[in-house]
């Protein structure tokens, strides 16, 4: 009973360490696609790009509901994005 166990549980580890293994490898094919892509996109409208990233700073800087920030958003670059005609960051059918 105990090495039929013992085999099962080596088995297992076997088993859960090449499943991991495999996840990892699509899961890093995955991502250089989406950089790829990214890159691509980004380099067809480099505007787009910016806005693309102001985009996601505010998304990150955001996530948390408990968390509490003080700007000024007339003077702050933070919010560039959002100041209507004043930021190259927006991509021209925003500016629209």
């Amino acid at each position: 009973g105990e090495k039929i166990r013992a085999d099962a549980d080596r088995q297992r580890e076997v088993a859960l360490a090449n499943a991991y293994r495999d996840a990892q490898k699509i899961k890093g094919e995955g991502d250089a696609e989406a950089s790829r892509i990214y890159a691509e996109a980004f380099g067809r409208d480099p505007q787009f790009a910016q806005f693309y990233r102001s985009l996601e700073a505010y998304k990150a800087s955001f996530s948390k509901k408990s968390d509490v920030m003080v700007l000024d958003p007339s003077s702050s670059e933070f919010f560039k994005t959002f100041r209507g005609g004043t930021s190259t960051a927006a991509p021209a059918a925003a500016r629209k």
